[in-house]
């Protein structure tokens, strides 16, 4: 694990720094929306009173259409043939679509049953998912094409990681600025009131995410187009269904890869499972009950851990070109496991700003796993055309996305059946038990420090190394009859 000069990246094989600006453009609006998605919906129990279990199941339910929805929207990106590209169409419609339908889905209506915003939310948060995938699942397929050098790959996926962390130095204000009155009030009674601090908010994202994903389409071009020659005759409905569950089924039997969604289900859906309850504890622990100062503590832990990812990613994309994307894997993930330790002693009603101290270790986590993941999936993509004759950047983005998502179903979930369980209830206000306290603690901290190691333990095994990833491109390049690639502008 000495460091070692990087080797040296062709020319051809770079990418812009501002087309990779371009590409982060996609990952803040990928992460404004994913973080205020999921962020946001905590209103819905402390606004509106909603039982935390129908929050979660809000939460899960609609995720369960991406399991149909994202390897689909791959397929059809991987065989779409325009004259604007296999996936720059799909993310400039994609993007708009998603931010109208978020900005209408918290347009609640007042005075109305809990059955019906159950309702309301179900059937717009699966209208807004669709949208989501219409837009994150091409972009995320343009990025594994843009460059097929080993060391620029992840780079560019550090790039995009630095510049989609920008969303998470304002998400963690967004109950603040929801609570606060200073920017929203009810329209009739004019009193600070969270549901109209929610529907005022989303707007803003709504109009954010718009101006700000369409930039990928717009900026950059696709490197490669499908491998085999696509016959002008229309394909039959059948053969392109054989077609979707042959791929899908290739996909998934790909061993390195698999490995890769395990390590990525683990270390960020038990981060997402517990993401509530360091409001939680923070509000009821640390700051006795009191929601403004809770907000505040919990806002400044939220934007140290975002300013200290950024420092993350030029650190892991450094040393990923060093000691390789796997050793550096364990570097970061390991020293997030110390940070989530931390909680338990910093999370302190004595000194309440302690809380902001696990924030610069537990950044490693989410900064270096969305920095390496995909730089190595598109390893993975390289040794599957290696092995079919086919380019499947869609396919195997979807499937890798889906499983994030699936386990964020499942996380959303759970967490508010797990909530529930530690005798949580909002009606109490500060008066929470102590067990319920200590409950919400253990959690808080344990479920993220097991899922982070068995995370190491899943890719200890992953095969693709510097080395191999070289000699899988150097094949492919004398198949295609090509001389290496250019580049992606």
């Amino acid at each position: 694990m000495s460091a070692s000069k990087p080797a040296e990246t062709l020319p051809q094989d770079k990418v812009k720094f501002s087309h990779r600006l371009a590409y982060g453009a996609g990952a803040f609006v990928n992460n404004l929306l994913a973080a205020a998605s999921g962020g946001m919906m905590i209103v819905l129990n402390l606004g509106l009173g909603m039982n935390p279990a129908l929050v979660g199941l809000l939460g899960a339910l609609p995720r369960l259409t991406d399991a149909f929805t994202d390897p689909l929207m791959g397929f059809i990106s991987d065989n779409t043939q325009s004259k604007w590209g296999r996936r720059r169409p799909y993310i400039f419609g994609g993007v708009i679509c998603a931010g109208l339908l978020f900005a209408l889905l918290w347009q609640l209506p007042t005075g109305k049953s809990e059955t019906f915003y159950f309702v309301w939310f179900l059937v717009g948060s699966i209208l807004f998912y669709a949208g989501y995938t219409i837009f994150a699942t091409p972009w995320v397929a343009l990025g594994y094409e843009l460059t097929p050098d080993y060391h620029e790959r992840t780079r560019l996926m550090g790039t995009q990681n630095f510049v989609g962390q920008l969303a998470y130095i304002v998400s963690p204000w967004f109950l603040w600025i929801m609570n606060s009155g200073r920017f929203f009030r009810d329209p009739i009674s004019g009193e600070p009131d969270q549901v109209a601090g929610a529907a005022g908010l989303a707007i803003i994202i709504a109009i954010v995410a718009i101006g700000l994903g369409i930039l990928p389409a717009v900026l950059l071009k696709e490197r490669l187009q499908p491998v085999k020659t696509k016959t002008k005759d229309k394909v039959s409905l059948k053969k392109n269904i054989g077609s979707f569950f042959k791929g899908f089924g290739i996909t998934l039997s790909n061993s390195a890869f698999i490995k890769l969604c395990v390590a990525t289900f683990l270390v960020f859906n038990g981060f997402i499972l517990i993401s509530s309850f360091q409001f939680y504890v923070i509000i009821y622990y640390v700051c006795g009950g009191d929601q403004t100062a809770g907000a505040k503590y919990a806002g400044w832990a939220g934007t140290v851990g975002a300013i200290c990812t950024f420092a993350v990613v030029v650190i892991v994309t450094w040393l990923a070109t060093r000691i390789g994307k796997r050793n550096a894997f364990f570097i970061s993930i390991g020293l997030s496991i110390v940070g989530y330790a931390l909680k338990w002693v910093c999370y302190n009603p004595e000194i309440p700003w302690l809380v902001v101290l696990p924030a610069p270790l537990m950044a490693f986590g989410l900064g270096g796993l969305f920095t390496l993941i995909p730089s190595m999936v598109a390893d993975v993509v390289d040794t599957d055309e290696l092995k079919t004759n086919e380019r499947r950047e869609g396919m195997f983005g979807s499937i890798f996305w889906w499983t994030v998502k699936l386990g964020l179903a499942a996380a959303l979930a759970g967490g508010g059946y797990i909530l529930n369980f530690t005798g949580f209830d909002v009606e109490l206000a500060a008066n929470q038990s102590a067990h319920s306290i200590f409950l919400l603690r253990l959690f808080d901290v344990w479920v993220p420090v097991i899922t982070s190691a068995l995370a190491i333990w899943a890719i200890y095994t992953f095969p693709i190394t510097e080395k191999k990833a070289n000699e899988v491109r150097k094949v492919l390049e004398q198949r295609r009859g090509s001389k290496p690639l250019g580049d992606a502008s």
